[in-house]
């Protein structure tokens, strides 16, 4: 053998790196190789060739290669392959249960709400730090004010037509948002009372409005019932809420209509409305750090309520003395008053919709979402501020 080249290894070192490779074969799912026929007779003993200097160190290298090809086959990692458990896999077990307040989760492909409303859908890019499309919520908001100030001092029955028709496209709104926790609504009894509470409040005042309310409660029971008994106690309970919470409050608009300077004590609390959104928005933006709740609703802060009731605390106090003749101190009480009751129902429709899984009631309003997402305020100022209105009223009088 010529100096230099590695010595041939013997036949138990060959036979020990073909098992090795077979192993290693039989680990990674490969077919084994070929293993050589062991020869039964006896073997000639084969003479080792004598090696030239220097042959020594490569035969050494060749035995050290043979060693860490076992010590590696023994260390080498199990393939994942092998570490599956055969047989059935287990599933966990699935409640048969249909109901939102047993299992906590609403029923997204039953329910009526668009996906792009539901809590967790993809968000679309935010128009500034409150999440508001600025541009198209300062328009509708204009547009709408327009349609409030002309049925005040221009038209009268235009109010009461918007009236009739914000009440009803909100009553639906909720109706339908009802159905993400698998609770049906009729429309008509919703309809009908969006409808009869406005025009009793405008022909008959507070007593005619209670009379039809009540009205309106048994034909929403009547109506449930003729479709069967199942789930008529959330349905009806469900009609109960929504009659209440949008036509009902909004007729209180009418009824203060009908009261001396009627126009400009409604002027003067949607004034303090939007005043407590826009006083607040803006310092809240500005300077929020602390919510209010943060549970409810992240982006409302005590920064943002203290903006909203020294605001509109300004605008009343104005608004009193210029429009109503009547001293500054009374737009302040009212302003106070009014602020707690738009925060309250700020915090009334979010936690609504944190219930039944909603971001919005609706899509109908570019900018603010649907009718109930502006009105959510607006309905529990108004039955407040009528009230405050006629004690403020009395106390004056009787100075």
């Amino acid at each position: 053998m010529a100096s230099g080249e590695a010595k041939p290894l013997t036949r138990r070192e060959a036979r020990a790196m073909q098992e090795a490779q077979q192993k290693e074969a039989k680990r990674r799912g490969a077919k084994p190789a070929a293993q050589e026929p062991e020869a039964t007779g006896p073997q000639p003993e084969i003479e080792p060739v004598p090696a030239a200097p220097g042959a020594a160190v490569d035969s050494q290298q060749a035995k050290e290669r043979a060693k860490a090809a076992f010590t590696a086959e023994d260390r080498s990692p199990v393939p994942p392959e092998e570490l599956k458990v055969e047989g059935p896999a287990e599933h966990p077990p699935v409640s048969e249960t249909k109901d939102l307040a047993e299992t906590g989760e609403p029923d997204a492909a039953r329910a009526a709400v668009p996906t792009e409303l539901l809590v967790g859908a993809p968000a679309e890019p935010k128009k500034s730090r409150a999440g508001r499309n600025l541009p198209a919520a300062i328009g509708v908001g204009l547009v709408m004010l327009g349609l409030v100030l002309a049925g005040l001092f221009l038209f009268e029955p235009l109010l009461v037509g918007l009236i009739v028709v914000l009440a009803g496209v909100g009553s639906w709104e909720v109706a339908r948002a009802t159905t993400h926790a698998k609770t049906s609504v009729p429309l008509v009894p919703l309809f009908l009372a969006s409808a009869m509470l406005p025009i009793s409040a405008i022909w008959g005042g507070l007593e005619a409005v209670g009379f039809t309310y009540m009205i309106c409660l048994v034909i929403a029971l009547l109506v449930r019932l003729t479709e069967g008994l199942k789930g008529a106690a959330a349905s009806v309970m469900s009609s109960v809420f929504i009659i209440s919470w949008v036509p009902l409050l909004l007729s209180f608009a009418l009824l203060i209509l009908e009261e001396p300077n009627g126009q400009w004590l409604i002027a003067t609390i949607l004034l303090l409305a939007v005043s407590n959104d826009t006083f607040g928005y803006i310092v809240g933006v500005l300077f929020g750090k602390h919510p209010m709740a943060p549970k409810i609703s992240p982006k409302k802060s005590w920064e943002g309520f203290a903006g909203s009731m020294l605001g509109s605390m300004a605008v009343g106090a104005l608004a009193m003395h210029f429009w109503l003749d009547m001293p500054w101190w009374t737009g302040v009480i009212l302003a106070f008053f009014t602020t707690i009751a738009a925060t309250t129902g700020d915090f009334s429709e979010s936690m609504i919709k944190r219930e039944l899984g909603i971001k919005d009631m609706s899509n109908l309003l570019p900018g603010h979402g649907g009718i109930m997402d502006r009105l959510d305020s607006v309905v529990f100022v108004v039955p407040l501020g009528y009230l405050i209105s006629h004690l403020l009223t009395w106390s004056v009088s009787l100075q």
